[in-house]
């Protein structure tokens, strides 16, 4: 079976080897805050990608919210260009882009038995009392899934798309293997 995996969120980061000048980037970025007393990034919000930015003092730079790793490497590009603009000099062909963690979501398509499966699952955790999905980890590649009862998917940890794939299948696999009907 292919399940749709919707990407729902990839968060990025880059270093660059400067020390920036938040209140200097403050002035000629619109839509940024920078409350250093509450948070010690700036924040800085694009519309296109629709990202968030945060931007430290270090030259460290995370991207949160892109929809796709094309996306957050673009939104990284863009603020790297709005920081050359207050006079630092950034060599962008050394800038390296380095994801950090894809969420996706995916829909089994079937109704799953969380109480059965926390049973059946090595390495899975379910209180639910505490939360409604039954949290089950593998180690290769390293990700997390949390399942619902309605057949509904969160996998996080990834840092690529190939190793969601990877753990899609894994899971459907493991699944499967526990006698869990899904569709084919």
């Amino acid at each position: 079976m292919a399940v749709k995996i919707k990407v729902e969120n990839v968060v990025a980061s880059t270093q660059i080897d400067k020390i920036i000048s938040l209140d200097k980037l403050l002035t000629i970025m619109e839509a940024s805050e920078y409350e250093p007393e509450q948070f010690p990034g700036l924040v800085y919000r694009l519309d296109n990608p629709k990202v968030a930015t945060l931007i430290f003092r270090s030259g460290k730079i995370i991207c949160v919210g892109a929809r796709s790793t094309n996306a957050a490497k673009e939104a990284l590009q863009i603020v790297v260009g709005k920081i050359k603009k207050i006079g630092l000099r950034v060599d962008e062909t050394k800038l390296k882009v380095k994801i950090e963690n894809i969420v996706v979501a995916i829909d089994l398509g079937a109704e799953l038995n969380l109480d059965q499966l926390a049973f059946q699952l090595e390495d899975s955790e379910y209180e639910p009392e505490q939360f409604p999905g039954l949290v089950y980890r593998i180690p290769d590649p390293k990700v997390a899934f949390l399942l619902f009862s309605s057949g509904r998917v969160v996998c996080a940890g990834a840092k690529s798309l190939a190793a969601v794939k990877d753990a899609v299948e894994k899971l459907e696999k493991k699944l499967r293997g526990l006698k869990v009907k899904l569709p084919k």
